[in-house]
């Protein structure tokens, strides 16, 4: 793979300089015009030690509009950042759709140097690479382009390189370190070039020995593949917009694929279950007290906890938070609401708000309402496409199995109550003046929609329950009962990982 970026490809000053000023003119005219697309361009600057990697990142920075790019350079991680899934301060930096972001140091960075040193074998390594190339699946289903440049060195060219830098003392502190690896280096990063080259994300190899070569190979690449986007996104929406001459006919809805009510994973809570006010004080006592001491090993062992409620409304999710919060140190744990996103949010992946606010080592994060709302709320109400909510189940799956293998502990809750025991809520709602804030008429609008939600709980339930993630269905007629189910819950999955 490398061979073909050691045929010494130069570019005289004078075809350079010919070419830059239109190069850089349609440049700045397509990154202009992608501010107001709905997709972001994410650009991965990697390859050998010497390769010019800085000098190309400083060079697309001058020819974009700087008020439209973002550059994120990853090298050593901080405290914050080990305390958290790796992916965690990739997600962070991601760019906003209609923006660029350029990654110095990426994903990649690390399974190449810890398999270099023997750190991790050739099975953790490649699933390792897997797991990237899901990841960037996921990032390029949701619009974004990945464009990913390795800049590449004969093992001659970068021992020459190397003693210019040092001799200008601008060498890295791992540098030479490295090149007496050079060969084994060389074929571990081929391996995991071949094995994440895919049409999502392609990888682009540079001959990197001559600073205009790269420099402009690199230039017409990204101007490429926006314009390419650019030019889809247009002939989709001509193609999307109906004839003139004659009114197009509204599109039949199909309703979401409901199963019968007997059939419904929902139906078999048996929401008959009570506790008497004496078994309430005394059970729920017993788990705040066990869950109040469990919280501190926790933090003491670096063991990370998140919970997910989700639920019916009026169902008893913000008593049962605070049923839990009750029992714990309020330096210990952070409660999320989740509401309908922010111009900010939306212009990001949807899983990114959540990412943002995973606990540190030992701490917890609670999270009223969730990333479940790409397969609730937004299937129901036809927010997102059919093809965007079937895709979800995987991409949640995936995204809580990176929280687990961190040895993050996960309890997600669907708190259940029946549709009778709704309308009473509701209704003494609307009486009581202090509750009456807590009735909404789009609570009454999504009561009639009862059947779709139950279809789509029956699904999220039956597709992402998992060993590491499993849902614990919550009987809610009781308020009393289904937060002491709720605590013991808590305390038996943190007993059991601690």
């Amino acid at each position: 793979m490398f061979e073909a970026a050691e045929l010494g490809q130069t570019l005289s000053p004078q075809r350079y300089e010919a070419g830059l000023a239109k190069l850089r003119s349609r440049l700045l005219a397509a990154h202009l015009a992608l501010r107001s697309r709905k997709f972001p361009v994410i650009i991965i600057v990697s390859g050998a030690d010497g390769a010019g990697k800085g000098e190309l990142v400083h060079r697309l920075n001058e020819w974009l509009d700087p008020r439209g790019v973002e550059t994120h350079a990853f090298w050593e991680q901080s405290d914050e950042e080990r305390e958290r899934p790796p992916n965690w301060r990739f997600w962070r930096a991601m760019p906003g759709r209609g923006r660029i972001g350029i990654f110095f140091g990426s994903w990649y960075t690390a399974p190449i140097i810890r398999r270099v040193f023997g750190e991790i074998r050739d099975g953790e390594f490649d699933g390792a690479l897997h797991r990237i190339t899901v990841f960037e699946q996921m990032l390029a289903d949701d619009g974004a382009v990945i464009l990913k440049f390795w800049l590449h060195l004969s093992r001659k060219e970068q021992k020459k390189r190397l003693k210019k830098l040092e001799a200008a003392g601008r060498l890295g502190p791992d540098d030479w370190k490295h090149f007496k690896r050079y060969e084994k280096f060389t074929r571990i990063s081929e391996h995991a070039l071949r094995h994440t080259d895919t049409d999502a994300a392609p990888w682009k190899v540079i001959e990197a020995a001559d600073r205009r070569y790269r420099e402009f190979t690199a230039g017409t690449l990204l101007l490429n593949a926006i314009e390419q986007r650019l030019k889809a996104v247009a002939a989709k929406a001509v193609a999307a917009k109906p004839p003139v001459a004659k009114a197009a006919a509204a599109p039949a809805k199909v309703a979401p694929r409901q199963r019968r009510a007997g059939s419904s994973i929902l139906a078999h809570v048996n929401l008959k279950q009570r506790l008497t006010d004496a078994e309430y004080a005394k059970k729920l006592e017993a788990a705040q007290s066990k869950l109040s001491k469990l919280a501190w090993v926790a933090r003491e062992k670096q063991v990370s906890m998140v919970m997910v409620f989700e639920g019916w409304d009026a169902a008893g999710k913000g008593s049962a938070i605070r049923r839990v919060t009750q029992a714990m140190d309020p330096r210990l744990y952070r409660v999320v609401g989740i509401a309908a996103p922010t111009d900010e949010e939306r212009a990001q992946h949807y899983l990114w708000r959540f990412w943002r606010h995973l606990p540190r080592a030992g701490l917890t994060t609670i999270f009223d309402r969730s990333w479940y709302g790409r397969v609730l709320v937004e299937r129901v109400e036809g927010f997102a496409p059919e093809a965007d909510w079937q895709r979800a189940y995987h991409e949640i799956n995936d995204f809580e199995e990176q929280l687990g293998a961190h040895g993050i502990v996960i309890n997600k809750f669907w708190v259940h109550i029946s549709e009778d025991e709704q309308l009473r809520r509701f209704k003494e709602r609307q009486g009581v003046a202090y509750k009456q804030y807590k009735i909404t008429e789009e609570d009454w609008r999504n009561r009639a929609k009862w059947r779709p939600y139950q279809a789509a709980v029956d699904d999220l339930v039956a597709r992402c329950s998992t060993d590491v993630a499993p849902w614990t269905l919550v009987a809610g007629n009781d308020k009393k009962f289904a937060r002491v189910q709720i605590v013991e819950t808590v305390v038996k999955r943190l007993e059991a990982a601690l």
